[in-house]
């Protein structure tokens, strides 16, 4: 039954009236505000008795054939199904009534009225469904191709809507996220769980606030990213939070542009004191070290000689901070080039193969073959790659394996150093390459920081991936020198 209510048959329509009756019907499709309704409806014709050509009160863009009576109507519009009689005369119906063939359906005024506003109703509200539609597919297209993950809660935190990006950084349908926590999808920092207040969502949903944090988390290949998530309360007509509006953008390279830039400004600030340095503080420590050497040679008495020798280490150790100081400070050249870096690990691992084993670490070499020359000095790079395993060491004093490896990347040639220690955890992870910053107690804290000085000079990167419990890697992104041809000689 209700289907065949729903195939509905299509009426093919010609009108019966004069100039009288006409004029109202138009003002009503007019005053409905859909003026091709008539097109709509199927109206094919007119039979306006002692009339042809066109009518001038018609609707703006509906141009009906005319026709002197009904018949001739119908004669020239065989296709018409149903014929509207518009003046409501009983002797125009009376005719219509005795002579309209069987298979064609007669509506009188009144009826016809009814069904034409009610026909004209449902055909603005389609229309206004399919301007809704229209709008919310453009503002869905907007949202979907923005980057920034963009999600709907309501005031329990649930997610109501979310746009693509949201799908494809949890690699989840909109089915599957609709409807739980929207934490269970926008992570938290690892042992977040005893702060959670101070984070956005949290926070604004126990005060009806918005909120923003900037987030570090470490990924499943150890990297660090940054991310800033934006809450947005949307209030309801009474003026209180019914649903929270949370966007999340990863500023991980604006995060690491900052860092550089304040980097850059500290090494600045140390290249001008360094000039200070070498002038005001290596005279009198050079000739501290002097007077307690002669001093040493004249002295017999063995605590007066131990702490004499005490400052002469002092004075050597000091002597050598401000040796990696000045070293820092310099521009680093890049060198002729290497040809081959392999050879270059293999050397270094020999002399540092000592140290690992004396602790238990089993070194292990993966070198690609056919590697082309880079753009840095031999002395560099084994003076970075010397820091990189010194750092790993360090970081097992109960062993474990260490890697040094080498590839050919997309543009630079790779050397890296992996080991399995404790790892960086992601609250140190930017520090790691600031002058002076140590966790080990000793040392000057310049090895890493000289290490990315260095590549930044010749032009290459350093890419840091740790996961504690687990194990860091190091990777030196080094420039390849490429092949250029040499110009025509001049003739």
């Amino acid at each position: 039954m209700v289907e065949a209510l729903r195939a509905a048959k299509q009426y093919r329509i010609g009108l019966v009236g004069d100039k009288t009756s006409l004029p109202p019907f138009w003002e009503l499709f007019s005053s409905l505000g859909n003026k091709r309704v008539l097109e709509q409806l199927g109206v094919r014709a007119l039979a306006l008795p002692g009339n042809a050509g066109t009518i001038a009160d018609a609707p703006e863009g509906v141009a009906l054939p005319l026709h002197t009576d009904w018949r001739a109507m119908l004669t020239a519009h065989p296709d018409i199904n149903l014929v509207i009689e518009t003046t409501g005369r009983e002797d125009v119906l009376a005719d219509l009534r005795g002579h309209l063939p069987l298979d064609v359906a007669l509506t009188e005024r009144a009826a016809a009225s009814f069904f034409v506003r009610l026909l004209s109703s449902d055909q603005m509200w389609v229309a206004c469904k399919l301007d809704l539609m229209q709008s919310r597919s453009l503002v869905r297209n907007i949202i979907d191709q923005l980057r920034e993950q963009i999600a709907l809660v309501d005031a329990a935190g649930l997610v109501l809507d979310c746009n693509k990006a949201v799908l494809e950084a949890t690699g989840r349908t909109k089915d599957a996220i609709t409807g739980r926590p929207l934490r269970a999808f926008f992570r938290l920092p690892e042992n977040a769980e005893d702060e959670l207040p101070q984070y956005p969502l949290e926070r604004a949903l126990l005060t009806g606030e918005g909120s923003e944090a900037t987030m570090p988390h470490v990924d499943a290949e150890g990297r660090l990213h940054y991310t800033r998530e934006y809450v947005y309360p949307i209030q309801d007509d009474e003026g209180s939070p019914a649903n929270f509006l949370c966007i999340r953008r990863d500023i991980t390279s604006r995060t690491q542009m900052e860092q550089r830039l304040q980097q850059s400004e500290r090494l600045a600030s140390i290249g001008e004191m360094s000039t200070y340095i070498a002038h005001e503080i290596r005279n009198p420590l050079f000739a501290i070290g002097g007077f307690a050497n002669q001093l040493l040679r004249s002295v017999d008495d063995p605590v007066a000689r131990e702490k004499i020798e005490i400052i002469i280490e002092e004075a050597k150790r000091l002597d050598g901070i401000l040796k990696s100081i000045l070293t820092f400070a310099r521009p680093v050249e890049p060198g002729q080039g290497v040809d081959d870096i392999n050879a270059i690990v293999r050397d270094t691992m020999e002399l540092m193969g000592l140290a690992c084993e004396s602790q238990g670490i089993a070194a292990a070499l993966e070198l690609a073959p056919d590697l082309p020359k880079v753009k840095a000095g031999p002395e560099l790079v084994k003076q970075c790659l010397i820091n990189l395993v010194k750092n790993a060491v360090e970081a097992m004093p109960q062993g474990g394996r260490l890697v040094v490896r080498t590839a050919m990347g997309r543009t630079h040639v790779r050397l890296e150093v992996e080991d399995t220690g404790g790892g960086i955890p992601p609250e140190i992870r930017d520090k790691v390459f600031s002058p002076f910053f140590s966790t080990k107690g000793r040392g000057s804290g310049l090895g890493l920081a000289m290490t990315k000085k260095s590549l930044d000079d010749i032009g290459g990167t350093v890419e840091l991936a740790s996961i504690p419990g687990e194990g860091t890697r190091v990777t030196l992104h080094l420039p390849p020198q490429l092949a250029v041809a040499k110009s025509a000689p001049d003739r």
